[in-house]
């Protein structure tokens, strides 16, 4: 089996799940981790799982992510299991109301990349799974690399 995990990241959180992610896949898969900007189309022919993750920024993807999917064409995911994560701070921390409420509209970068997955033609395995990061900087919650690791094992 081909994988490729491909991630977008601006303090280092979000690579570091999907080198967790690659790490728990290897032996099972052959895996490829690349950004979301170094991904040329070609390189996902023949592969059979694609999982894309994003920082949550503004309650979406990053910019680099969403243009990742702009530039795919239509069906081009077709036969393609896929899967998406995002790196998020945990709404349990928040203390302020509107910013809450916020997140609960809007909510995060998983869901979008399920959409434009779903929009290229690709098969999820899973829904989208949300990592949490102690600030907007990070570092990672304590313990989220390995659910990252155990997550990716359904994903097979």
């Amino acid at each position: 089996m081909k994988a490729i995990i491909l991630f977008d990241s601006y303090f280092g959180n979000t690579e570091k799940v999907a080198h967790a992610i690659a790490d728990s896949l290897a032996g099972k898969a052959e895996v490829q981790v690349l950004r979301v900007n170094e991904v040329k189309t070609a390189q996902l022919e023949g592969i059979q799982l694609l999982v894309v993750g994003s920082p949550t920024r503004g309650f979406r993807p990053s910019e680099a992510t969403l243009a990742f999917f702009n530039n795919l064409p239509t069906g081009s995911l077709t036969g393609i299991h896929a899967a998406a994560f995002d790196t998020r701070i945990d709404p349990a921390g928040v203390t302020l109301k509107m910013l809450k409420f916020l997140m609960k509209s809007f909510g995060y970068a998983d869901k979008a990349i399920v959409n434009e997955l779903q929009k290229k033609g690709a098969s999820l395995v899973s829904i989208g799974q949300g990592f949490i990061v102690k600030d907007s900087e990070g570092p990672l919650k304590e313990g989220e690399l390995g659910r990252a690791a155990e997550w990716a094992k359904t994903l097979l």
